[in-house]
């Protein structure tokens, strides 16, 4: 009887270590990002890359990534990633040089290798107990990136280009340049995320590792489905240390064991699920029955099962030990029979650390949904429009008119990432804010196809003195110059109060304000826009980029960006609508002298200055004729004109004080009253005013 207990007691051992090695055999691969890739400033561990536990120190992993308008065919993205495009296309099913639609989800096999990583990085922002040593082994694809734009920044490569591939962390890490430094053209390394199977993982027939980005609605089980029985909704829980009550969040990366090969996703079951019922359940099967069991007890049946069979055993070891030495020896009194062989270790803890109340945001998607209302025109159309891109059809630059179906519009071609521009026009929709019908993209350009505005930009009507100027500021009159600074005041306080979020355009200036063919403002150029986080009214920049005379001195000297940065280049714009001056002028050669002001070589003129002398001191009104645009002759109401002055030098402010601006939508209320009580002034009225004002004399 004895022997046949210590019998099951064998099996029963054996049965718990079987049991222990399937529970751990896809278990406690890698720690979940949780979003912390948005947090650049903090090096989280499982921010810096999947740390080397596999049984390969380089193996055949596979990236998800989703089309997007730039980055569309297997070779392009196979360029960004630094992945075949051929085996991208063969394994997608699809052709090396097809178009694919954007937002379409693609694997992508790469070779994944595991790194040494010993950086003394100097990326780290000087509130953070200054530079910090990263030292650690992990898994990485290696690509690499040059810089196009100035705006792009070590979290927008990550989180935009990369679609959450890489983290910013990663890249600072691994980077030699201060995130302060970057340039265009620089070269930066990107660590792409990937790893390759531990023991456990391929004893159980997981033998490859799939980086998944998680998108909106997506929940563990239905990326499981995709894989069409490869892979396993505890299976993913487990690689990645989450259990089912946790949260997993969009453009996040996420660890997808594989039994076999990944083919062509199933994106059918990628739809959103419906809302959860409580709680959903799993099947298991034991032998030939099944059962269903909630999984939120998988990991706790687990447990108290294996704990259960393990003092069953070892009550079971102790019985058949004592057994035997009380029948072959005399018991010893007094002393404490002592267990002896190695302890089994505890299973890992798998329940989840409450995520962050924050709602997740992040600045931006890149272009993936660009697309919405507009046009996608085909590169052939857009020749065909503008005669070839024709030198007769160049309106200004890299700006071609063209007409499509009788109508005109304005083709401008650019290069670069263009998708900030691209989704702040699409979003946004006002009367005076030039609008986007479409876009087109080939051969590395992005052809962006606007409406035309027939009478070019302001700036071309104002400085007549410009050698390519085709029109007369003498045809701007005075209640046409109000109405077109009281267009642009409309269009700015449009973005700063009525969209959401609000933007900044952060690049006003004559030449982005257009004229329609009745002379009616519309702001263009939308590149260098920024918009503001919720509940923030202010952001840092690194790059100071602009046009010398509009931007603020706080921009120029702390890189701080805020909406009153635009209140100040529209304080410019007016003057430059009173005085038909240019916001800068002379300077090191002394150009751009006008109406016969004697100006010397290397000095220079602001417009923001010159209104404070104007408006200061002594005989205000007849500095004030002085300094109005000659132009308009006598034809405008010099109280008006004082009160428009007025607000223009409120807009510039202090030096030292932004807020002593006004905000925009006190702007254009001040302007409005301006605006129609020119409507309502005679002309003949002034020069009655001014011929009595003589024969006083």
């Amino acid at each position: 009887m004895v022997r046949i207990i210590c019998n099951i007691v064998v099996v029963v051992v054996v049965v718990v270590l079987v049991l222990f090695q399937e529970i751990q055999g896809s278990s406690g691969q890698q720690t979940y990002v949780n979003n912390k890739q948005l947090d650049c400033d903090k090096n989280y561990a499982n921010t810096l890359g999947y740390v080397c536990n596999g049984v390969a120190s380089s193996c055949l992993s596979y990236l998800t990534f989703r089309s997007t308008l730039i980055y569309d065919s297997p070779a392009t993205i196979g360029y960004l990633l630094s992945a075949d495009p051929s085996q991208i296309a063969q394994i997608n099913n699809i052709s090396d040089v097809q178009t694919i639609p954007t937002d379409t989800l693609l694997i992508v096999p790469v070779n994944c290798t595991c790194f040494s990583n010993s950086n003394n990085s100097n990326n780290s922002n000087s509130s953070t107990n200054t530079t910090s040593t990263v030292s650690s082994s992990s898994y990485q694809h290696n690509a690499s990136y040059v810089l196009k734009t100035t705006s792009e920044t070590y979290f927008t490569v990550s989180n935009n280009t990369y679609e959450g591939l890489t983290t910013c962390q990663a890249m600072k890490a691994q980077n030699p340049y201060y995130y302060r430094d970057l340039l265009v053209g620089m070269r930066l390394s990107v660590p792409l995320s990937c790893a390759c199977p531990t023991s456990n993982q391929t004893h159980s027939g997981f033998n490859y590792l799939l980086t998944y980005l998680v998108n909106w609605g997506e929940s563990i089980e239905s990326i499981a489905n995709t894989f069409a029985g490869a892979a396993d909704n505890q299976t993913i829980l487990l690689a990645n240390e989450l259990s089912p009550d946790s949260i997993i969040f969009p453009f996040t990366p996420l660890l997808v064991p594989l039994r076999t090969h990944p083919t062509k996703l199933n994106t059918a079951a990628l739809s959103p699920p419906p809302p959860p019922s409580p709680p959903s359940s799993t099947e298991f099967s034991v032998g030939n029955t099944t059962t269903t069991s909630s999984p939120k007890w998988v990991f706790v049946g687990a447990g108290v099962g294996g704990a259960a069979l393990l003092l069953l055993a070892f009550s079971g070891f102790l019985f058949c030990f004592f057994f035997r030495r009380r029948r072959n020896q005399k018991p010893v009194h007094g002393s404490t029979p002592q267990p002896t062989g190695e302890t089994l270790s505890e299973l890992p803890d798998y329940s989840a650390v409450p995520p962050d109340s924050k709602s997740w945001s992040v600045s931006s998607e890149g272009v993936r949904y660009a697309i919405g209302s507009l046009t996608a025109y085909k590169f052939e159309e857009l020749q065909k429009a503008t005669g070839f891109f024709g030198e007769s059809n160049r309106i200004k630059g890299s700006v071609y008119r063209g007409s499509f179906n009788g109508d005109d519009a304005a083709v401008k071609v650019m290069k670069g990432d263009v998708s900030d521009e691209i989704n702040i026009l699409r979003q946004i929709n006002h009367s005076s804010i030039i609008r986007l019908s479409g876009f087109c993209v080939h051969d590395g350009n992005t052809y962006l196809v606007y409406e035309y505005a027939e009478n070019g930009s302001l700036s071309d009507w104002l400085h007549s003195n410009s050698k390519t100027a085709s029109y007369s500021t003498s045809n701007l009159g005075w209640k046409q110059r109000v109405q077109i600074a009281y267009d642009v005041a409309d269009a700015l306080n449009y973005l700063h109060n009525y969209t959401s979020p609000p933007y900044i355009h952060k690049n006003l200036k004559t030449s982005n304000i257009l004229l329609d063919g009745h002379l009616r403002a519309k702001v263009a150029n939308f590149g260098l826009a920024r918009s503001l986080p919720e509940n923030q009214d202010l952001q840092l920049t690194r790059h100071v980029v602009g046009t010398h005379g509009y931007m603020a001195p706080e921009y120029i000297e702390n890189g701080l960006v805020t909406p009153k940065l635009d209140v100040y280049a529209f304080g410019v714009v007016m003057l430059e609508l009173l005085s038909g001056r240019e916001a800068a002028r002379g300077g090191r050669d002394g150009n751009n002298k006008k109406n016969g002001e004697d100006e010397e070589d290397g000095e220079e003129e602001l417009l923001s200055a010159t209104i404070r002398q104007v408006l200061g001191g002594q005989n205000v009104r007849d500095k004030l004729r002085g300094f109005i645009d000659p132009c308009l002759g006598h034809q405008y109401p010099l109280d008006l004109a004082y009160s428009l002055a007025q607000l223009a030098k409120n807009c510039i402010g202090t030096r030292d004080d932004l807020n002593s601006r006004p905000a925009m939508a006190e702007v254009f209320m001040t302007l409005s009253k301006i605006l129609s009580s020119s409507m309502d002034w005679d002309p003949s009225d002034e020069l009655e005013h001014s011929r009595s004002l003589n024969s006083r004399r």
